[in-house]
């Protein structure tokens, strides 16, 4: 685990073009250089910050974590966004990664919450945040305007303690 560089883009770009269906309809993330540069750059200089994890074995490419919205001083907060790929899934690889994320977020970024907000029926990624020990706080109606429509989250939280 590690931030995601510049020197990232071609890998990132191709592997989000081979997993848009696995993605659909949860998430649509950039498929070229102009979207890689939009969303490299928000980690770069506004308050989020963003991870690659990689396979220890292989070097491939297990997923994304960003770690979003970053507010210090009483807060300590952040919301965690976060993507895998098809040709890693289902060996808890994402798993491993979003824990070693968390960690990252509060002992290096001196978080003491990370919350995530799910569609309801991403049932794959409720499974990892529970895998997480994230509790379900509530629900938010119309909380996201996504691919032109106000969807429902769930609203899933961690502490640091």
């Amino acid at each position: 685990m590690r931030r995601v560089r510049r020197a990232d883009a071609a890998e990132l770009i191709a592997l989000n073009r081979e997993n848009v269906d696995y993605h659909a309809p949860w998430e649509k993330g950039f498929t070229d250089q102009a979207g890689f540069d939009a969303w490299f750059e928000r980690s770069l200089t506004g308050p989020s910050v963003a991870l690659i994890a990689r396979e220890a074995a292989t070097n491939d490419v297990v997923g994304v974590i960003n770690v979003n919205e970053i507010t210090m001083r009483v807060f300590r907060s952040a919301y965690l966004g976060y993507w895998g790929y098809a040709h890693t899934g289902g060996r808890g690889l994402m798993s491993e990664a979003l824990q070693i994320a968390v960690r990252v977020a509060f002992a290096e970024l001196g978080l003491h919450r990370v919350e995530a907000n799910i569609q309801p029926g991403n049932t794959r990624s409720i499974a990892l945040v529970k895998r997480a020990g994230f509790t379900k706080e509530g629900f938010s109606p119309a909380y996201l305007f996504l691919d032109g429509a106000w969807r429902d989250h769930e609203r899933w939280a961690l502490l640091a303690d």
